[in-house]
């Protein structure tokens, strides 16, 4: 009996330790951007009331890791909350996988206090950048050093892990450079954990996916952005039209050449570029215009047709 639970359990290791999707398999494996996830997640929903026979899983390791997952062919479909970095490309590049990116919809990186800070309504691009850049480390620590109208008190920083596109983003658009930042916060590649640690911290402030915001709107509050036109709060209409400068950007997702061999990995990313423009809004996402999306349909199909 020990000999034979011992051999069950070696086999569901190795199960699990290979999530490469083989030829005319029914799942469609995702990983990656917990941002991009709410999106993929409403989209397989929806899928999958039209065709329950296939098993669409969804992990959450962030951009990087769904990166790294994606140029090893371990899963089909990669959500990255920024564009495909060059060692990520020579990595599928040397697995012999194409890919496509597919832009699917926008989203505002939202900067969030607890509800009770009454110091903060709007700040600055520099004070973002005094807060978060690498020198700040150990030396910024208190709100007053910011700004000297602020609380003497200690400020306490949450913020996405460096596997994800959000801390890129973010750190590219405020400190200058992606990667770029002081490493004493509080970091999780789980925005959820985020929202919890800011929303129970007076002295908090964190940063994360719009999204994330509008869904628990109840326990936090917004901070507004100076991009240097003045102060800006992320919306719908502000994130479309650009001038939440700069913590505006696109989401996509990436399609492995390899999966195409599964036809319902196609008719799933078809009807994600049909159906994300009716299903964002409940999400908290804005999408792209029509045309946008129609360019996006026509990539896709020039892909699948130089794929097979």
């Amino acid at each position: 009996m020990k000999k034979l639970i011992i051999l069950t359990v070696s086999i569901a290791l190795a199960s699990c330790g290979n999530n490469k999707k083989e030829e005319g398999s029914t799942s469609i494996a995702i990983d990656g951007s917990s941002t991009v996830y709410p999106v993929t997640e409403a989209i397989a929903e929806e899928y999958r009331n039209i065709d329950p026979d296939v098993d669409v899983t969804i992990g959450v390791s962030g951009t990087g890791g769904g990166f790294k997952k994606f140029g090893r062919g371990e899963i089909d479909i990669s959500n990255a909350s920024r564009p495909i970095k060059e060692d990520e490309k020579n990595l599928a590049e040397e697995n012999n996988i194409n890919f496509v990116q597919l832009e699917v919809a926008y989203d505002g990186l939202a900067v969030v206090v607890h509800p009770e800070n009454d110091w903060l309504e709007c700040i600055s691009v520099e004070e973002l950048r005094k807060i978060w850049e690498p020198g700040a480390q150990a030396n910024i620590t208190r709100w007053n050093q910011i700004n000297p109208a602020w609380p003497d008190e200690e400020i306490h920083l949450f913020g996405p892990g460096v596997a994800s596109g959000t801390f890129d983003y973010f750190t590219e658009a405020i400190v200058g450079e992606a990667g770029s930042s002081r490493g004493d916060y509080t970091a999780s590649e789980d925005d959820n954990i985020l929202v919890q640690g800011v929303s129970s911290d007076k002295y908090g402030l964190g940063f994360f996916g719009l999204a994330y915001f509008e869904e628990n709107r109840d326990k936090l509050k917004m901070v507004k952005v100076n991009g240097g036109a003045g102060c800006v709060e992320p919306s719908m209409e502000t994130v479309s039209n650009g001038t939440y400068a700069p913590l505006s950007r696109p989401l996509y997702i990436y399609v492995n050449s390899s999966s195409l061999q599964n036809p319902e990995v196609i008719n799933f990313v078809d009807f994600y570029l049909e159906e994300a423009p009716s299903l964002l809004e409940d999400v908290g996402y804005i999408p792209l215009t029509a045309d946008e999306y129609e360019n996006e349909k026509a990539k896709f199909k020039e892909f699948v047709t130089g794929n097979q």
